[in-house]
């Protein structure tokens, strides 16, 4: 039987939706005897209180491998033998891939890679200021542009539009 990476992301979907999470990545790495699943799940729309984090918490975590490794097993969704589950949270610096990660994390800094150059560059850092009908809108004032501040020459913007179709690689910069 052949690995299907659709089913268990499925059986992911399924135990997060039934705790209120959501699954932001379903990945597999390593092969033979070294085979790790990993899953990040977050809490969406979660907003920090004074008694409860933002986001998914170790307890969640720990409910959300219990159950959902057991249905692996069950289906043999994972074949071939032994394998490690890890399951946390997306992180800090969490990548960025659909749509509704960009509107939901707007206001946040990103750091992005583009596929073809835009005014000259592939990587960008900025607050990002809104998204809307596919396209991302960088204030890069805030940002660095290759690990050197930015130094808008004068009368061009600060601000620059990047299709989503374009975005190859993006993540939040974690503001401490």
């Amino acid at each position: 039987m052949a690995f299907d990476l659709d089913k268990v992301r499925q059986i992911a979907e399924r135990v997060a939706g039934s705790s209120g999470l959501e699954v932001v990545e379903v990945e597999v790495c390593g092969a033979g005897k070294h085979r790790t699943l990993r899953v990040f799940i977050d809490r969406p729309g979660a907003a920090a209180a004074a008694d409860r984090p933002d986001g998914v918490t170790h307890e969640d975590c720990s409910k959300f491998s219990r159950e959902f490794g057991t249905i692996v097993d069950v289906e043999d969704a994972f074949p071939g033998g032994s394998y490690v589950l890890e399951v946390s949270s997306p992180g800090l610096d969490r990548k960025l891939t659909k749509s509704a990660d960009f509107e939901r994390f707007r206001g946040q800094r990103v750091k992005l890679t583009t596929r073809e150059p835009v005014n000259n560059n592939r990587h960008f850092e900025g607050t990002l200021e809104s998204f809307q009908n596919g396209t991302l809108l960088l204030d890069l004032s805030a940002g660095r542009l290759n690990k050197k501040k930015i130094r808008p020459k004068d009368g061009e913007s600060t601000r620059i539009e990047i299709e989503l179709k374009n975005v190859e690689k993006a993540n939040l910069v974690p503001e401490i």
